[in-house]
């Protein structure tokens, strides 16, 4: 039986099915556009392959087509039930995912990995910041996620892929002299590799080299594909590095090209939560409110999410509706989501609630009332999701509040709590 890049069969004979499989399997690792038409070569050559009829509805799960997701699930069903062991169990595992039973599917990850460490595309449902420990909601879910991959680390070996999710954990909790090497050893192996990118950019915000991110990203982007997913992601940490540096210009030419671009390519979410972050940062360095600019967000987020579900998009929501001071909208969101906190069906608790009216007494100038809420979440927000990069947000906006205040031993003293190594915040 023939295998893939990790060791495993891959229950086909025909050698191009298997070659395709594996070019849509590294598609889907380094982000790159082109997986669903790698799987279909696979499918064409071998119809009876499972594994590429979900590796295919994995593609289209990521493209936002849940019809064609669902049809290439149900094929990938019909076929695995002669399939070896693993191949049920990564589909199964798949099939948990689509199905919204994210506690289920990590446990059916979990279990999967203890006997197939190597399964590199169920692995990746779990490996990053936006995957299902990233998002669970929990208290120490960074520390998990090191602990996970550590875990997988002597049976992943020197692999390039793994390397650049593993140096990126370890990274966002503050390890980064051992976080580096295996970051650009990642690069080095395969530079067209968007996580590998994302994780590199990930460590020069926490350690502080903005130059340095500004360089590598303004040299790697042009290499990537501008339909890859991750695509705008990156342009918004350039934005970043470029907003630190105090070009703003350069910033919000990233923001219409990019980030919050009609054709942006990437996850529907990551276009809300760049383009609000990105706004929201620029006013508390001091620059003056944008108003088209979150009129259009807010209008693209009310389309696009109907309900809140997701911790790091919903809190990024709240935030727009608090910046365009529309109050009713803001309420029906805060009331939704602490619907599905009594019901038992938000990991993260009353967090975002609270992060969302702490914003929402920010934007009016109500700091006496914003900055008990902002205190209140401060040591919790890893739980609201999202890299450390995303939830400085909101001690960012508490050091504002702060400043406004005159409360300036305050700002000291959070200050001085900061972790070391990171980009400073910019607080106009």
């Amino acid at each position: 039986m023939l295998t893939d890049r990790y060791g495993l069969a891959i229950s086909t004979t025909d050698a191009g099915a298997r070659d395709a499989y594996i070019d849509g399997v590294d598609l889907l690792l380094t982000v790159y556009p082109g997986a669903t038409a790698a799987f279909d070569r696979a499918i064409s050559a071998d119809p009876g392959l499972a594994l590429a009829h979900i590796g295919k509805a994995r593609a289209l799960q990521m493209a936002g087509d849940a019809a064609g997701m669902r049809d290439s699930l149900a094929m990938a069903q019909s076929l695995s039930t002669e399939a070896p062991a693993r191949e049920r169990s990564h589909i199964a595992v798949f099939h948990l995912l689509f199905a919204g039973q994210s506690v289920a599917a990590l446990a059916a990850i979990r279990t999967h990995l203890a006997e197939w460490p190597r399964d590199a595309l169920i692995l990746s449902l779990a490996a990053n910041q936006g995957g299902l420990i990233g998002t669970s909601g929990l208290a120490g879910r960074e520390q998990d996620l090191v602990a996970f991959l550590t875990g997988l680390a002597p049976q992943c070996g020197d692999d390039w892929w793994f390397n650049g999710h593993y140096g990126m954990a370890l990274s966002e909790i503050g390890q980064h002299d051992a976080a580096r090497p295996l970051i650009e050893r990642s690069l080095a192996r395969e530079r067209c590799n968007a996580y590998g990118a994302h994780a590199f950019a990930h460590l020069c915000y926490e350690t502080g080299a903005r130059d340095t991110g500004i360089a590598f990203l303004r040299d790697w982007l042009p290499i990537y594909d501008r339909d890859g997913s991750l695509f705008g992601h990156l342009a918004w940490h350039l934005g970043l590095f470029e907003l630190h540096a105090g070009n703003l210009p350069g910033g919000l030419r990233l923001y219409d090209d990019a980030f919050s671009a009609d054709d942006h390519r990437g996850a529907v979410y990551q276009k809300v939560t760049d383009s609000v972050a990105f706004l929201w940062r620029s006013e508390l360095a001091g620059h003056p409110r944008d108003h088209a600019r979150w009129a259009k967000i807010q209008h693209f987020a009310r389309t696009r999410f109907a309900r809140p579900g997701m911790s790091l998009v919903d809190w990024h929501i709240a935030l727009a509706h608090a910046a365009v001071g529309d109050d009713a909208a803001l309420e029906a969101w805060i009331t939704a989501v602490e619907d599905l906190e009594r019901a038992d069906r938000y990991p993260s608790g009353l967090l975002v609630p609270t992060a969302a009216r702490a914003f929402a007494a920010f934007q009016r100038g109500d700091h006496p009332t914003a900055i008990p809420l902002l205190e209140r979440i401060l040591t919790e927000r890893e739980r609201m999701g999202g890299s450390r990069a995303q939830v400085d947000l909101i001690e960012a906006t508490l050091m504002r509040a702060y400043c406004l205040s005159g409360q300036a031993e305050d700002a000291r003293r959070l200050h001085a709590l900061r972790r070391p190594g990171p980009a400073a915040l910019p607080i106009g």
